[in-house]
């Protein structure tokens, strides 16, 4: 039995490139990466930024410290500080007896906190001088403190999450926690205060999987919890103080405080989510995994915007604002690898180089503009060698160079660039014609004769439309007369007349110019034949005389 006759189906056509959206093009102006690797390459476990509130703005902010110039990567037994202007290392606490964790500036960017393997709390003066004096040891954790945070509202109160299974609240004058709270079942790894609480309302996260929102002032502290299915790795309250993100596994779980129930479970990242940080002014969230990528959720519909990847896991990541409008400065990305890469937003004249670059690549392509970038590097380069050179093992006042570095290169003219670069055909139209006030005809010459030297006179003259074959006949017909002029004019003669006999009958003013010639050359020869005759003449009567 025959088969039944199926409907012709459709064509499907490739689909083309997908349209960049403005959000993919303000994510991709994070550039100028730079890079720092750890001492020995430990893991980047956290990074930090001091939280713009009202203290920042007030007068006894540190003149040093500028609007909060400053944040914080912790990496093994050790804390950077670094410049948010500069991106460079500005001092490093090592006086760790262990490993150190969550190294947090206080928002007026005086002092620092961290805590470590060993239990220990420490405080340091960061906002002066290059060493870092410890203000303040607490040492009542009795297993690693993985967390410790500055209220956001406070600059006395901070608080703390240890292996220890506590969490605990802590005044920077006292000598004991004013709050613990206990009701974890396992490790607490992450913890924040949740805004607009007065540093009453906390939230944690511990590997027994579960998500507790405390407050100081009730007596049992623990005012509802959140199960999930993997252990807690990160809490981010948003700014409002309703919603909390919860990063679980490879998943990311969106709380509501107010209704006491999950809105939305994210599930973009393959691997375990390591680290959450606020952006845009707590309108966007970056997400960063083991998976290496870092994913942008608009916080509204939690959709992707924008996503990158990087060449290691990720263990920690936070988008550095600054300003008085707290606008997005740095990408910073710790990795396991222990490289913290920086990508910094472009703005000012960076941002227009930037946009200028993208439309030259637009025109010509990616390879060719790296081919020029290539050719510009490598000419610098030479510069900077060359001037070194000069300078090798003198050790005078002043040296006298042996070139003119005060005289600017000499520009080269359209036909001298299109010699180099290859394009003779170009460079004999530049130079051939004679209806410009600037005729040169031994520039013409010179062109013509290196042609020939290189073997590329046929070439640049081939492939030719009627209206350039006119001009090399018109010069051709002008200077073969002249003797100078006669062994090159005469080769340019026959590959015309080789490339271009057979479109004479097509063309009246070809056939009157090759006419032309032909009748310039006829006359010459003539001339010629009675130049010899008459040679011959005066040497038979000068042979005569004698």
């Amino acid at each position: 039995m025959a088969a039944e006759v199926q409907p012709l189906p459709l064509v499907k056509l490739p689909s083309g490139p997908s349209p960049v959206t403005p959000e993919q093009r303000y994510w991709r102006s994070f550039k100028n990466q730079k890079s720092h690797t750890s001492t020995a390459t430990w893991p980047i476990s956290h990074i930090s930024f001091p939280a713009a509130t009202g203290a920042v703005l007030s007068n006894s902010m540190v003149a040093a410290t500028k609007l909060n110039d400053l944040f914080a990567v912790t990496s093994g037994p050790r804390v950077d500080i670094f410049s948010i202007r500069k991106r460079e290392l500005l001092k490093t606490i090592g006086r760790f007896d262990s490993e150190a964790h969550s190294g947090e500036i206080r928002a007026d960017g005086r002092v620092l906190v961290a805590g470590e393997d060993s239990g220990k709390m420490q405080v340091f003066d960061v906002g002066g001088g290059t060493r870092a004096v410890i203000l303040k040891t607490w040492h009542i954790h009795k297993q690693p403190v993985w967390v410790t945070k500055w209220s956001p509202t406070e600059l006395t109160t901070l608080m703390s999450c240890s292996d220890d299974k506590t969490v605990r609240l802590w005044d920077l004058p006292s000598n004991n926690p004013s709050h613990t709270f206990t009701g974890h079942s396992d490790y607490v790894r992450s913890g924040a205060f949740i805004p607009g609480g007065n540093s009453n309302l906390l939230v944690t996260g511990s590997y027994d999987e579960t998500v507790r929102v405390w407050d100081a002032r009730t007596p049992g502290g623990s005012v509802f919890t959140f199960k999930h299915k993997d252990p807690i790795e990160e809490v981010l309250p948003l700014p409002g103080g309703t919603t909390l993100l919860a990063a679980s596994g490879n998943a990311i779980s969106v709380l509501d405080l107010v209704a006491a129930k999950p809105l939305r479970l994210i599930t973009n990242h393959q691997k375990t989510v390591t680290s959450l940080s606020l952006a845009s002014n707590g309108k966007r969230v970056v997400s960063g995994s083991l998976d290496g990528h870092v994913k942008v959720f608009e916080t509204s519909n939690w959709n992707v915007v924008f996503g990158s990847k990087y060449p290691s896991p990720i263990l920690s990541l936070s988008v550095i604002a600054a300003g008085a409008a707290q606008e997005d400065r740095h990408l910073a990305v710790g990795m396991q690898s222990g490289v913290l890469a920086i990508r910094t937003k472009l703005s000012g004249a960076a941002a227009e180089k930037a946009r200028e670059r993208a439309a030259i690549e637009a025109a010509i392509g990616t390879s060719a503009l790296d081919k020029i970038d290539a050719k510009n590097l490598k000419r610098k380069r030479a510069a900077v060698s060359n001037k070194n050179m000069d300078m090798l093992g003198e050790s005078v006042d002043v040296i006298i160079p042996t070139t003119d570095t005060g005289s600017k290169k000499k520009r080269l003219k359209p036909w001298q660039r299109n010699y180099k670069d290859g394009f003779y055909a170009a460079c004999l139209d530049e130079v051939i014609d004679m209806s410009g006030a600037d005729d040169q005809p031994l520039v013409a010459l010179t062109v013509l004769v290196a042609l020939r030297h290189r073997s590329a006179l046929r070439e640049a003259l081939e492939g030719r439309a009627e209206v350039s074959i006119i001009p090399l006949l018109k010069w051709v017909s002008k200077y073969i007369v002249d003797p100078r002029y006669l062994s090159i004019c005469v080769d340019v003669s026959f590959h015309l007349y080789d490339l271009y006999s057979e479109h004479v009958g097509g063309s009246s003013e070809l056939a009157e110019m090759f006419q032309s010639l032909l009748g310039k050359v006829s006359s010459a020869v003539s001339k010629a034949q009675t130049a010899i005759e008459v040679a011959g003449m005066l040497e038979t009567l000068t042979l005569g005389n004698n």
